[in-house]
């Protein structure tokens, strides 16, 4: 590196998943045993992790058999690394931190130490902020960078639910699947913004996630009305997908949206707004069993739009949100959002992003 250039290393956040059908039931403990998913003291929550893993690895393992044995999102995450790492230039090197299982938090930290930079940015694969994905893997690299003893000076990415580039590569997506199907059916398809489920009881805790799920869905929805689209008469709305467990969820879930549209008799586009990546929830939930449920129900059609991946607007508008945090005040005291400030009401106690970036 030349004399006087500064270097940064960016982590990117993610969920992870298992690398092989071995790999599944300790996949499912690391994620039941996080107390940012159930709430419970250290050995009741070992317990129960234990139990719930070991009950639910057959069915996972199922799941897993359908897209080839493991998840891809390690590789997805990878490729989105390197296209990031391209859009910043020499300077920055792009690092991945899984929460639930490999590369996990601390081998991370301590690659990052090693590669010596004089910034550190950490960056989450989640647009919008929950508790349960980026509030937990800020503690969990939080712990990991202790351990190593990581003394870089760190900039926080909190969430970026309506971000220009996130909304624009969202919108020319879905508007090509809305072409698509108008095309194959000669009908407007409803279009189904779809969203990983929480439990209620963590949104009513103060957990902005729901509310900022909404501000992407009427970001994406404004810009499909806006030029170049024109889409001013959509039919959509916003719904939430795997729900496990017997607690109330929020809603409306999006499989009875998927019934609702077939007994309408109306074909459907179905878009994730809060994955990134291609994994589960996206591979098999939606493209299949999701599909499976439509084509029984009646829908005259469904069509899933991809997810982001490497879309050129949403890697570019990464790149943008860690040159600004990069550029940001030295006294920064917490995260901030893609505008470098909080966004969430303050009813929603749980943001951990900052009033303002001064």
């Amino acid at each position: 590196m030349a004399q006087g250039t500064t270097s940064t290393a960016v982590v990117l956040f993610n969920l992870g998943g298992p690398d092989s059908l071995a790999a599944v039931r300790p996949f499912l403990f690391n994620l039941f045993n996080d107390r940012a998913i159930i709430d419970a003291p250290w050995p009741l929550r070992w317990c129960l992790a234990r139990l719930i893993s070991g009950r639910r690895a057959a069915f996972a393992r199922n799941i897993y058999r359908k897209i080839g044995g493991a998840s891809p999102l390690l590789e997805q995450t990878e490729a989105q690394a390197r296209a990031l790492e391209a859009a910043l230039g020499d300077n920055a090197r792009v690092f991945i931190a899984m929460r639930y299982w490999h590369p996990f938090a601390e081998a991370t930290a301590r690659a990052v130490k090693a590669f010596a930079p004089d910034a550190v940015v950490l960056l989450p694969l989640y647009p919008q902020f929950s508790t349960t994905t980026t509030g937990s893997s800020l503690d969990d690299w939080r712990r990991a960078a202790a351990h190593v003893r990581l003394g870089v000076p760190t900039r926080v990415v909190g969430c970026y639910p309506t971000a220009p580039g996130l909304i624009a590569a969202q919108a020319r997506l879905i508007d090509q699947a809305i072409s698509e199907a108008i095309t194959e059916t000669r009908r407007v398809p409803r279009l189904l913004l779809s969203a990983h489920g929480l439990p209620k009881k963590i949104v009513t805790r103060g957990d902005p996630y729901q509310w900022q799920v909404e501000r992407t869905a009427a970001a994406i929805v404004e810009a499909l009305a806006a030029p170049p689209y024109g889409r001013t008469d959509l039919d959509w709305t916003v719904c939430y997908q795997s729900r496990v467990g017997p607690l109330e969820w929020i809603g409306p879930p999006t499989d009875g949206e998927i019934r609702r549209a077939g007994a309408e008799g109306r074909a459907l586009v179905v878009a994730p707004i809060a994955f990134v990546s291609e994994h589960s929830e996206t591979l098999v939930e939606l493209d299949i069993e999701y599909r499976k449920i439509a084509e029984e129900t009646g829908v005259p059609a469904y069509a899933r739009v991809p997810a982001l991946g490497t879309v050129p607007e949403f890697i570019d508008q990464l790149a943008d949100l860690v040159r600004a945090a990069r550029a940001g005040p030295a006294g920064r005291a917490g995260p901030a959002s893609h505008t470098g400030q909080r966004l969430c009401p303050t009813a929603f106690d749980k943001c951990r992003c900052v009033a303002s970036a001064t």
